[in-house]
């Protein structure tokens, strides 16, 4: 029985969404509406929904919404949700029952338009930039992953604070402050490097599912270092110091969970060319890092 109650739980929690979407209908409030076939802008166009229609909501996937749509060969299409307003049917406010809905397949204009509360949503963006986003399961509202804090550690011993910007759906910069530390086998002391690192990243196609939103991405960034050595033992004091500059390449993908859609988990490989000011401290040219940001918009 604990077991059973644990599962439960467990998935709610991953996917809370499936929970929302019962009882949810979307009413159009654009002059159209486009259907697609998938989660995505980049998924084929399959139908359209005029102005006014009430479409019942399958499931609440952040900011498309997956609805019953006939004509698709598996009887589901996507509608993004700035194209509307989401609400519960009991609530009871009329809508707009005066424009057409020629349109949309007969299962769906043949729902009453009277039967939900307008709710309101931030106005639609433009046809070109329609941010992928997930949904604050507290208010409905779609969280749009724009500006983030965080931190993050890497496979050499470095550790340091992160942010991150996406300026549209697909270009985005970032900023890291870094430091690590190493010795040598061959080598006698200690050398700490300290690295800023600005950048930018380009976000590959998206991926929206039930449980999780998967944002690959490639970018690079220029390192400005500056390293340290020091002698083996504290009473030996600090040798040289130098300062450089440095780059590095990376590809890796950002995960968002429905449980938490604020914080995006990123995973990145990396080839990196740094100065080696001090012979038998060269820095390992592959690096792994994981990184963490909570998106404050």
């Amino acid at each position: 029985m604990i077991r059973r109650i644990a599962a439960v739980v467990l998935a709610l929690t991953l996917n809370p969404a499936l929970v929302r979407a019962q009882d949810t209908v979307l009413t159009v409030t654009v002059a159209s509406a486009d259907v697609h076939n998938g989660p995505s802008i980049a998924t084929p166009v399959i139908g359209h929904v005029s102005r006014g229609t009430v479409v019942p909501v399958l499931r609440s996937l952040g900011s498309w919404a997956k609805v019953a749509w006939p004509d698709a060969p598996d009887g589901v299409g996507y509608v993004h949700v700035t194209m509307g307003r989401v609400a519960s049917p009991n609530a009871g406010a009329p809508a707009n029952a005066d424009a057409p809905a020629t349109d949309m397949p007969s299962r769906a204009s043949s729902l009453p338009a009277t039967t939900t509360t307008a709710m309101p949503l931030p106005a639609a963006p433009t046809p070109l930039h329609r941010r992928m986003a997930v949904s604050d399961q507290s208010t409905g509202a779609p969280i749009t992953h724009i500006f983030g804090v965080g931190g993050m550690v890497g496979s050499t011993s470095s550790f340091g604070a992160t942010v991150r910007a996406w300026h549209n759906d697909h270009l985005g910069i970032q900023l890291a402050f870094t430091r690590d530390a190493m010795t040598s086998d061959v080598a006698p002391g200690r050398v700490t490097s300290i690295q800023l690192e600005p950048g930018a990243v380009f976000a590959l196609l998206d991926h929206v599912s039930d449980y999780v939103w998967i944002r690959p991405y490639v970018g690079s960034v220029v390192s400005f270092q500056r390293q340290t050595l020091k002698g083996s033992s504290p009473a030996i004091p600090e040798v040289a110091s130098s300062n450089g500059v440095g780059f590095r390449i990376f590809a890796g993908s950002e995960l968002t969970f429905a449980g938490v859609p604020r914080f995006g988990l990123s995973a990145q490989l990396g080839y990196r060319r740094f100065p080696t000011p001090f012979p038998g401290f060269e820095t390992d040219p592959l690096s792994l890092s994981v990184a963490g940001h909570w998106y404050l918009k």
